[in-house]
């Protein structure tokens, strides 16, 4: 299992909850956990029934996809076609970090992630325990944020237990998120980049990666 990284507290048996929350996502189980930005829900985005259950908990409509927490920018490929120039200048520049990257899908996961569209929403989180979880589990996991929709996002364990705990199945408590802002989203899958939200990473660093002038649109 990959280690914290030098210098950051760890909490006590984190490691034990990482193990725990792989068993339960191999279950079919819903959990919320920390990310670098905001606390998260997360089921295996390959898992069609445990998708759609984060969806009636969440109250998120159907037709809006749910991005992928992945453990390595490398397993990129595995879900995205044709990955652009840009794309990889985002990669290099931002990953692992706050930035989800929106991409042409290779259409190898359940339509209830994608939301019936041919792109998928991609990101590695600057934080080691959903990449841990994500190895352990074999297959990436979804990245909302651990809220009902329209409600304020969550950055502590004790908040997600407060609001959700009823709902979902294990909650990994890691401190507080250091973030406390969600991530920026970027739709590289065509020839324009489209900022769709503008979050932790800035609309000028999105565009200095780049080299070019971004739009802006709405997610």
């Amino acid at each position: 299992m990959e280690t914290p990284p030098a210098g950051r507290r760890v909490i006590k048996g984190i490691r034990a909850q990482v193990r725990t929350a792989v068993r339960v996502l191999e279950c079919g189980g819903v959990v919320s956990l920390p990310t670098e930005t905001l606390y998260g829900l997360a089921a295996s985005a390959q898992d069609e029934q445990a998708v759609e259950r984060l969806f009636r908990i969440k109250g998120r409509p159907r037709n809006k996809p749910l991005p992928l927490l992945l453990a390595d920018p490398a397993d990129i490929s595995k879900y995205a076609l044709d990955v652009p120039e840009l794309a990889a200048r985002l990669v290099q520049r931002f990953f692992p970090g706050p930035l989800t990257l929106v991409l042409r899908s290779a259409g190898n996961l359940p339509q209830a992630v994608t939301g019936g569209m041919k792109t998928v929403a991609v990101r590695v989180p600057d934080l080691w325990v959903p990449r841990q979880v994500v190895r352990d589990l074999g297959a990436p996991i979804t990245g909302t944020s651990a809220n009902r929709s329209g409600m304020p996002a969550l950055t502590s364990a004790e908040a997600v237990r407060t609001h959700l705990g009823g709902d979902i199945d294990y909650v990994v408590d890691a401190g507080r998120s250091p973030g406390g802002v969600a991530s920026t989203v970027v739709d590289v899958s065509g020839a324009t980049p489209v900022v769709l939200r503008v979050g932790a990473v800035s609309r000028q660093e999105i565009e200095d990666a780049c080299g070019t002038a971004v739009a802006m649109g709405t997610s």
